[in-house]
């Protein structure tokens, strides 16, 4: 009766400081990262005019897709956490002392590496890929609108990449003077449009840019002379730089887990990109077991506080950035050679089942003894030589 229920209380200890720490560094390295990426977008804003609630938004949907990737790694580094408070207490002593074996220690994390790749599993298969059409759907948004609703007198203004747009003044009634346009989308050929006045112009047809009284000039490529052809009135359609096009054609990213199983909107030769996303979407969920393994494998056995853990943990920090380099470089080389979308399979099946035999036989995995004299050496004759320093 007695070892049930230390082991039930050890599980619900372990789980409670596992979860809370895992959710403590998952949401700084998420929202470290989230900065990160969204000043890259702070245009929204400076350039085109949205408010800060607009790029909050916008920029917010990356979430989910930082989260799965993320997130083993959070579990990894919550893990090591709580191992190494067990042991800087002594507890995996004592409770080695008490009968508890390493196997037993790693079935008490088995709960929240379970939520955790539940949460990873969701993610990949839905969250993720909804919050990335969400992101496209809603920049088409903006960039149809930007120029409509943003148009700035007396900045020049680039409404998509190779478009410029600039205009000296804006009336109270919305009227715009002095337009200049240029387009240089087409490499072979740059198109400049100037007109004295211009008004914005909605329909059941789109949203129009129409001229009046001004020039067309087409400089084509290898042509010293461009062509200038004067109007009195030019229609501009706008949608042709809102991409629009694009928010119906989602990349294989953006697909959700069912829609790559059956490829049915797959495309001339992007079976290969589909099928690496699907095989990178399957095994996502599996990589926080083969974390908490490897780590657990390396950290897991009873130690003396006199017997430093570094080695070990860096032991363990290095097993796992190979199983994850070696399925990121799967992944990639799978799109154009589809048989390296196994070589992931086989490092993380190898990563576990050698970590779950090293777990189940209680070995201690140390660092080779001339590794760890050299190590010894090389600190003591940097203490001697700051101490006599």
């Amino acid at each position: 009766m007695g070892t049930p229920a230390r082991m039930g209380s050890i599980t619900r200890y372990i789980f409670r400081t596992t979860t809370a720490a895992f959710v403590v560094v998952l949401v700084s390295l998420t929202a470290v990262i989230w900065v990160t990426q969204a000043l890259r977008d702070i245009d929204l804003m400076t350039n085109r005019g949205q408010s800060i609630f607009v790029f909050i938004g916008i920029t917010s949907l990356l979430i989910p897709l930082l989260v799965l990737m993320i997130a083993p790694i959070a579990l990894f580094i919550a893990t090591a956490y709580v191992l190494n408070k067990l042991a800087n207490d002594s507890e995996i002593v004592v409770m080695n002392a008490a009968g508890m074996s390493p196997w037993m220690l790693f079935r008490a994390f088995v709960p929240v590496i379970l939520l955790v790749s539940i949460l990873v599993a969701a993610t990949a298969a839905y969250f993720a890929p909804a919050g990335l059409r969400t992101l496209r759907n809603w920049v088409t948004a903006v960039n149809a609108s930007v120029v409509s609703t943003v148009i700035q007198p007396g900045r020049f203004m680039t409404i998509t990449g190779g478009v410029t747009l600039h205009i000296a003044a804006r009336d109270p009634n919305g009227q715009l003077h002095g337009v200049f346009l240029d387009d240089r989308r087409n490499p072979n050929e740059r198109i400049t449009m100037i007109g004295d006045r211009g008004d914005l112009v909605e329909n059941h047809q789109g949203t129009f840019l129409v001229l009046r009284n001004g020039t067309v000039q087409r400089q084509e490529a290898g042509r010293r002379d461009p062509t200038i052809v004067t109007f009195d009135r030019y229609a501009i359609d706008l949608a042709q730089f809102s991409r629009a096009a694009d928010a119906i054609t989602y990349s294989m990213h953006e697909r959700y887990l069912w829609d790559l199983f059956s490829g049915s909107k797959d495309t001339s030769g992007k079976s290969g990109e589909r099928l690496s996303e699907l095989v990178d979407r399957l095994i996502a969920p599996v990589y926080p077991f083969a974390f908490i393994v490897i780590l657990i494998a390396y950290l897991g056995p009873p130690r003396t506080t006199r017997q430093s853990r570094a080695m070990p943990t860096a032991g363990a920090i290095i097993a796992v950035m190979i199983v994850r380099i070696l399925g990121f470089i799967s992944t990639i080389v799978g799109v154009n050679y589809p048989a390296f979308l196994g070589l992931q399979f086989v490092v993380v099946a190898i990563a576990v089942v050698a970590g779950l035999y090293v777990i189940r036989r209680g070995i201690v995995l140390d660092a080779p003894a001339f590794i760890t004299n050299g190590l010894n050496a090389l600190t003591e004759r940097f203490t001697r030589r700051f101490a006599t320093s």
